[in-house]
Formats: structure tokens, C-alpha cells, sequence
């Protein structure tokens, strides 16, 4: 959808749109509509006004770059991890856990992947290090000596991003899973070791067609998140 017709996308409609890309068209995209989408998402609150966000914006050899990489850290198994923090908590229980099994299981699902099919599923899950084939990296990133206020921060800002990016007709999918290889990642960009990643946000133009990019993702009922108290419902 061209931008001049999304630029009037209300906040809910964004929120309704967004959603994880993973299948991205070769479209390249225009740097003066990241460079506005970043612009405005500079309004993200933050804590004091630290603004603790950094990124690195990548495309063609540069972006290239980092995949051939973080390629060759996987290529050596185990011993390649170079994990920044752990995704997921190491003793993962419910409900999150089951949450997280049934998204991954109805994604699978909408390829045609059967769980026996370890291989197809690896492939898979190996085209989070192609950046589904988007054009564009974000890589987020901020000082070591920022705390969790500080990430919560760095999240609204990425949210922020995210839904400007509705707004203007691209789609993009957060992977936090370049963290496993963050040390590859950061020495690649030319990170000091005062820098910790915390994510990529994979940016392009969504190929519509593609069954992974529309299965629907399913989210709990507010009764399970929100605890009401002193109101009239």
C-alpha cells in the first residue's frame, strides 16, 4: 500500500496492522521515510529524558556483512553462541511457556511443517538470520551500564518505530534472536564493548502472498493480564 494513503492510519488501526513479517519483497526502501519514522519515534517517552536507544541502520553490503558473519559463528554449532542475555527466562512455566509453544506450532503450521520435519524446521528458523529477506536491518542497541528502566525505555521506542512504519505502508518483524550471536554482531558493526545488542528489527515491504506472513496471532483475553479493581464493570 503506497504511504500517501496509510499516512492517516489511526493509532489502533497501526496496532491492528502490525504484525512479525517473515517473507519481505526485494522492494528496496526509502531512506527519507526511515529517516522521518525515526525523526517522530525521537517522541518515545524515556525515563529522565536519557533517551538510552541507539541503532545501527544497515542495507545492501553492509547488511550483507553481518549475515555472512553471524553465518559462519552458526556454522560452528554450540561453540558459535555468543549469547548477550538469555530470550527467555531458563525455567520458562505457564501459561507463558504453553503461549509460546502454541505461536511457534500455528506458524509452522501455516507452512506446512510438520513437527517430525526437524530439517524443514531448521530451515526455517535459519531464515531469522536472513532477515526474512528484508532489505533493511535495524540493530538496536544502547551503553552497558543501562538497567532495565532503561530497556523498557528502549522498547517503547522500538514499539514506536514499528507502528510508524504501519503508517507508511512497510512492515518489519523484531528478532531478537541476533542477541545469540551478539558479540559477532557488534565486532561486525564496529560496536565497542561498551555497547550491548538487544535487538534487530528486520524492515522492508511485506510480500502479502507468502502463508507466513497470514496466519492470524493469537493473543489472550484481557481477563487473563488485567486485574480490574474499584471499577463498575
Amino acid at each position: 500500500m503506497p504511504a500517501t494513503d496509510t499516512l492517516s492510519l489511526c493509532v489502533t488501526e497501526a496496532l491492528h496492522r502490525r504484525r512479525s513479517v517473515r517473507a519481505f519483497t526485494s522492494e528496496p526502501v526509502d531512506p527519507s521515510v526511515l529517516a522521518s519514522v525515526l525523526a517522530a519515534a525521537q517522541r518515545a517517552p524515556s525515563g529522565g529524558n536519557l533517551q538510552p536507544w541507539q541503532a545501527t541502520l544497515l542495507t545492501g553490503a553492509p547488511w550483507q556483512a553481518v549475515k555472512d558473519a553471524v553465518a559462519a559463528r552458526i556454522a560452528m554449532g554450540r561453540e558459535g553462541y555468543q549469547p548477550e542475555y538469555d530470550i527467555y527466562p531458563k525455567e520458562l512455566t505457564d501459561p507463558w511457556e504453553s503461549r509460546r509453544f502454541r505461536v511457534g506450532e500455528a506458524l509452522y503450521a501455516s507452512l506446512g511443517i510438520p513437527r517430525e520435519d526437524k530439517k524443514a524446521r531448521l530451515g526455517q528458523f535459519m531464515e531469522n538470520y536472513r532477515g526474512f529477506g528484508a532489505p533493511v536491518m535495524l540493530f538496536l542497541h544502547c551503553s552497558r551500564i543501562m538497567g532495565p528502566p532503561q530497556w523498557a525505555d528502549m522498547g517503547m521506542w522500538l514499539q514506536s518505530v514499528m507502528l510508524l512504519l504501519v503508517e507508511h505502508g512497510l512492515a518489519s518483524c523484531p528478532q531478537e534472536c541476533w542477541a545469540m550471536y551478539g558479540a559477532k554482531v557488534r565486532q561486525t558493526l564496529g560496536l565497542g564493548e561498551d555497547q550491548i545488542l538487544f535487538t534487530g528489527l528486520a524492515i522492508g515491504h511485506a510480500d502479502t502472498g507468502a502463508a507466513v506472513n497470514q496466519w492470524p496471532v493469537p493473543r489472550v483475553q484481557l481477563d487473563e493480564v488485567i486485574d480490574w479493581r474499584g471499577f463498575d464493570r
